[in-house]
């Protein structure tokens, strides 16, 4: 029951997010946009490094192999993962015109949940992978662990479900129907996370892989996707600030209670 808690925090905090639609009224505040896609570049890469690579050298080295090499190479294969799955579903990425992915005559809307479910399928293996993990035991990561982590993606995830949904809205979606995509768009986060879980409880010896492999697919998000949307438009250092405050909570979080 508890390892379900944990699993669904993300998820909620998405849903969340998404139902600032029927508060806000018009276009977010540019500034403010930037200053959360910073925020969550931020607690990703602390999470990728604190909750995942370090946890994962160190059970490569308890388990008698090099520390970086399943750590270099889960980091490559999630990158390359997230860079087939970005090349093969149709997206559409929130301020283009141009398509992502294989050729679809899918609708504009459905392709920006498609790129938001995108983005939080390796959100939801990160928190997978720490609750399989924690619940193996004698792998150095902790049920405080996990639950730190998936707070630190709860709170990153609300931002960015009122991100998404503002866009449907302005796509001529009703409010209901707009928050309704932004919460279905989180809805692989429990699922990827219970697939990971899964997985690692089958085979105990992937673990440092899947951990790695979990934050290198964290970082194609981030650099792919959140940076880049945080500098759109006029120059401002507004996204630096918010990766800055981003990192450093989720540090803070990880170091301190995990």
């Amino acid at each position: 029951m508890q390892a379900f808690a944990i699993l669904m925090i993300p998820f909620v905090g998405t849903s969340l997010g998404a139902a600032m639609v029927f508060l806000m009224r018009g276009k977010m505040n540019l500034k403010l946009e930037k200053f959360l896609l910073g925020f969550a570049s931020g607690v990703m890469i602390a999470a990728s490094v604190w909750s995942l690579l370090i946890p994962a050298i160190e059970l490569s080295e308890e388990q008698n192999m090099p520390g970086w090499f399943p750590a270099a190479a889960g980091f490559l294969l999630g990158i390359a993962f997230l860079l087939l799955l970005d090349s093969l579903i149709p997206h559409l990425h929130k301020g283009s015109d141009t398509p992502e992915g294989v050729r679809s005559k899918l609708p504009r809307a459905a392709m920006l949940v498609f790129a938001v479910t995108l983005h939080n399928l390796p959100e939801g293996m990160a928190v997978g992978v720490t609750l399989a993990g924690a619940l193996l035991r004698n792998t150095g990561i902790t049920m405080a662990g996990a639950l730190v982590l998936s707070i630190g993606i709860a709170v990153q995830n609300f931002p960015e479900g009122a991100i998404i949904s503002m866009p449907l809205r302005s796509e001529s979606m009703s409010r209901k129907r707009a928050s309704a995509a932004g919460v279905l768009s989180g809805i692989v986060e429990p699922i990827g996370g219970t697939a990971t879980i899964l997985l690692a409880e089958c085979v105990t010896r992937i673990l440092p892989y899947l951990l790695a492999f979990a934050a290198g697919a964290m970082i194609y998000v981030v650099v792919e996707e959140l940076i880049p949307e945080s500098q759109n438009g006029e120059h401002s250092n507004i996204g630096t600030i918010g990766a800055a405050l981003g990192f450093t909570l989720m540090m803070v979080l990880d170091v301190a209670l995990g």
